[in-house]
């Protein structure tokens, strides 16, 4: 392994005054854990301009200075393929840090080097960070730090972020870097003479290295190709024509070249900079890892997953035991009496009292079902979500259900927003933009605002059929059959090629009961600025109709629907309800049930249509904002139909065969 002379690029630096970091490397290396320890709770997420893809940046004070750091997607090379890479070399390139963090699993350093080479390449100020390190040394790999960094000629920090190790190291290296000397690393004869070849031919200033540039050239990267003939001008022509002869005489092969000569570049780094044990001891966490993406050991696993947590945790325990604590206890037996006779007592009108504390007050109504009835359902779910979350879980079920899932045309990566769906189908249906095409995208949007619940419907539903055993089973394998029916039709019509899948394994590891209250703490403070305002307008909304007459009409007009599927009238309610919140429908029944109303036939239809009823209005404006009116709407119009429809041919099975 050489050096190569110096890039001679003049490298083009920020002038707002702000100090940048930006965090980047593979997905699933702990970037996101070491963003958090940095930023703490001063984060904004948004979409990067002009793309479907989040970006998080947060402000922190790092040794007493102000810094603006930056997570960017995973990526696995400069040369970009995903949208996301796409993104990430955008910000490299537009946000000009003063410090680049990459984050690499000391596990698979050998593998993820390469990038390192990369950036050292493009002259990023690059600090290297070994994660995971923990796990390493318990596998028995030794890695030599110093040396390395000696090698690479950049800082090289260990740590185990999840337990904050290194993060002190971490602070200081960034607020103590200083740019090294520029380096590369020399390549072979053949292949560093075209690289130079096309050097010689720029003489633009960049934010990456021209060397970096060339290499991307001579990969037929049509983004770089596009930045330099904006920058070189009339000088572009002869660069494409030499490139287009080396691409040529190399019978397209430079890419595979390069990463050949790459991978034997990072094997020379780590000759005694890495030491495996002869034999290692095998943790329970890594054998539970294997049980896990295996079928035979991984569906019995994800179906005893799915029972303690998703039934008896947020079923019975969060829809039960805290729903009858907060809902029936305290509201139903203190705070509605209370509020009650305040509010008579002090507002004379009794169209006003209505407002407050009727049939549909805003108190009496909204704020009680927000958090009476929702808010232990959906706290519950996402201490569930963030606890496997943090053991490293969900990647593997990904690659679990990901023949399954090729089926319905999408990856095991589309399970994510599928599990999250149970939580919140708003939320689920922003993190479909993290899937790679526009089709699979499509098919999960469907499918989340057909067949999946989220967790304060799902809770209230558990809640309501869990008294009967067969209710039960009937409306979980209808959903089950439904959403397999949907998912394979929607793969056949949906024109597109087989997704491709790939994803970095995470270690398995017991959660950090902070990094749990810390993520369900996140997610409940923004669920609860989305629902709580929403309860409060569909209370208003629900009042105004009240008064105006035009509620009844609306129930009226739905009687005979609700009669074709067995319904009585008073269903009609729930379904209203559910257009502005899922779990505000679902709430509705709870009231049903409680005055006697519906048998559990009734209840079971009424239970697989509202789950596959229209899209309460935050997931259908988010599904505006993220596929368009014309496909929000078509999937709207087709739920709809399609819910009624299942729900009056279940309804006469079960009055046929008398199940229920």
């Amino acid at each position: 392994m050489g050096k190569c002379c110096n890039n001679q690029t003049e490298i083009l630096k920020s002038d707002d005054g702000v100090k940048r970091v930006a965090l980047v490397g593979n997905p699933n290396v702990g970037k996101s854990v070491l963003f958090n320890a940095l930023t703490g709770a001063y984060v904004t997420v948004s979409n990067y301009p002009g793309t479907s893809v989040e970006v998080s940046r947060g402000n922190a004070t790092i040794n007493g200075e102000q810094w603006q750091v930056i997570d960017t997607p995973g990526m696995y090379s400069i040369h970009t393929i995903t949208e996301e890479e796409r993104v990430a070399r955008e910000i490299l390139l537009n946000e000009k840090p003063d410090v680049v963090l990459h984050v690499l699993d000391a596990r698979n350093l050998e593998r993820m080097l390469a990038m390192t080479i990369q950036l050292i390449e493009a002259d990023l100020p690059v600090i290297l960070v070994v994660n995971i390190l923990d796990e390493a040394e318990r596998m028995g790999l030794k890695i030599d730090l110093e040396l390395l960094s000696q090698r690479l000629g950049i800082p090289v920090i260990g740590a185990a972020m999840a337990r904050k190790r290194g993060l002190n190291e971490i602070k200081t290296a960034i607020t103590e870097y200083c740019c090294p000397t520029t380096s590369c690393f020399a390549y072979s004869r053949l292949l560093e003479q075209d690289v130079q070849e096309i050097l010689q031919l720029m003489s633009g200033r960049y934010v990456l290295s021209r060397r970096a540039l060339a290499l991307l050239l001579l990969q037929q990267d049509e983004e770089v190709a596009g930045l330099l003939r904006k920058t070189e001008g009339s000088g572009f022509a002869a660069l494409e024509t030499k490139a287009k002869e080396i691409a040529f005489e190399r019978r397209e092969s430079f890419h595979l070249d390069l990463s050949m000569e790459r991978r034997e570049i990072v094997r020379e780094l780590v000759k005694d900079v890495m030491e495996s044990p002869e034999k290692r001891f095998v943790s329970w966490q890594e054998k539970l890892a294997v049980f896990s993406v295996k079928p035979l050991t991984g569906i019995p696993l994800l179906l005893i997953v799915l029972y303690f947590g998703l039934y008896q945790f947020v079923g019975v325990f969060g829809s039960g035991t805290l729903v009858d604590l907060l809902e029936g206890k305290v509201f139903e037996e203190h705070f509605n009496p209370w509020i009650t006779q305040v509010v008579t007592s002090k507002v004379p009108w009794p169209i006003i009292q209505e407002l407050f504390v009727g049939e549909y007050g805003v108190i009496t109504l909204g704020i009680r079902y927000a958090v009476g009835i929702i808010l232990p359902i959906v706290a519950t779910f996402f201490v569930f979500f963030s606890f496997l979350e943090d053991t490293g879980y969900f990647p593997r079920l990904a690659l679990l259900v990901d023949r399954g899932f090729k089926r319905f045309g999408m990856s095991g990566r589309a399970v994510i927003p599928m599990v999250l769906g149970f939580g919140c189908d708003t939320m689920a249906t922003m993190v479909t933009r993290t899937l790679e095409s526009t089709r699979e995208r499509i098919i999960a949007t469907l499918l989340l605002a057909l067949a999946i619940p989220c967790s304060a419907q799902l809770g209230v539903i558990l809640g309501l059929l869990s008294k009967e055993p067969g209710a039960l089973l009937v409306w979980g394998l209808s959903m089950l059959l439904l959403f397999i029916l949907v998912g394979l039709l929607a793969a056949r019509v949906m024109p597109g090629t087989p997704p491709m899948f790939y994803m970095e394994l995470p270690p398995m590891r017991l959660p950090q009961l902070g990094n749990v209250l810390t993520k369900t703490l996140t997610r409940m403070q923004w669920y609860f600025m989305e629902i709580l305002p929403l309860f409060i307008i569909a209370s208003i909304l629900l009042w105004l109709g009240k008064i105006t007459g035009f509620f009844e009409k609306l129930v009226t007009a739905m009687t005979p629907v609700m009669a074709s599927i067995g319904l009585p009238k008073e269903a009609a309610v729930a379904f209203i309800f559910g257009f502005f919140r899922r779990d505000y429908g679902a709430a509705g029944l709870y009231d049903l049930q409680t005055k006697g109303l519906m048998d559990a036939r009734q209840l079971t239809v009424a239970a697989v249509t509202l789950t596959l009823f229209i899209p309460c209005v935050a997931q259908f404006l988010v599904m505006k904002n993220e596929r368009g009116w014309k496909t929000a709407t078509v999937i709207g119009i087709f739920v709809s139909v399609f819910a009624f429809g299942s729900g009056y041919v279940l309804n006469q099975l079960l009055l046929v065969t008398g199940i229920l």
